[in-house]
C-alpha cells in the first residue's frame, strides 16, 4: 500500500465518481467544483491500483478535508484510517496550520473519533446526507 501526495487530480475524480456519485447518488455537480486545482490530493493506491483519496483545501490556520473517500472492496481493511493519517501527517508539514476540519457523514462519526477529530455544532445536509462538522488541534 502507497499512500502519497498527488497532482493526478483525474485519477482522485474518478475514485470519487464511483463512491460519491455511482455508490452514494450524490449530484455530479454537489461532487464537482473548481477546487481541485488549488487542493493538497492525497492518493492511495495497492499495487499500483488507486484505491482511496482525499483532498485538503487550505485557509489560514485550518486545513479543510473533504472528498474523503475508499472503494468499497477496500472496506475494513485499515485503509481508511490510514488513509486520513497520511492526510494530518502532510497537515503537520503545512506552514502555519494550526488545525484539520472535516465534514463527516454521520455515519462514520465513530471512525474519524478513533483518530483524533472531535465533533462540533449541529447536524446539517450536505447533498442530501446527514454531516456533522469534526476538528483536530495539530
Amino acid at each position: 500500500m502507497e499512500i502519497a501526495a498527488t497532482r493526478d487530480i483525474a485519477t482522485c475524480r474518478a475514485l470519487r465518481r464511483v463512491v460519491f456519485i455511482e455508490e452514494q447518488g450524490v449530484s455530479e455537480a454537489d461532487e464537482l467544483d473548481d477546487l481541485d486545482e488549488e487542493a493538497v490530493h492525497i492518493l492511495a493506491t495497492e499495487n499500483g491500483t488507486p484505491v482511496g483519496s482525499a483532498r485538503i483545501l487550505l485557509g489560514g490556520e485550518t486545513a479543510k478535508v473533504g472528498r474523503v473517500c475508499v472503494l468499497s472492496a477496500q472496506r475494513g481493511t485499515g485503509l481508511g484510517a490510514a488513509l486520513m493519517r497520511a492526510v494530518v501527517a502532510e497537515c503537520r508539514t503545512l506552514p502555519g496550520i494550526e488545525k484539520v476540519k472535516l465534514g463527516a457523514q454521520t455515519h462514520a462519526l465513530g471512525f474519524y473519533e478513533k483518530l483524533g477529530f472531535a465533533a462540533y455544532g449541529p447536524e446539517y445536509l450536505d447533498a442530501g446526507i446527514p454531516h456533522r462538522d469534526m476538528q483536530l488541534l495539530l
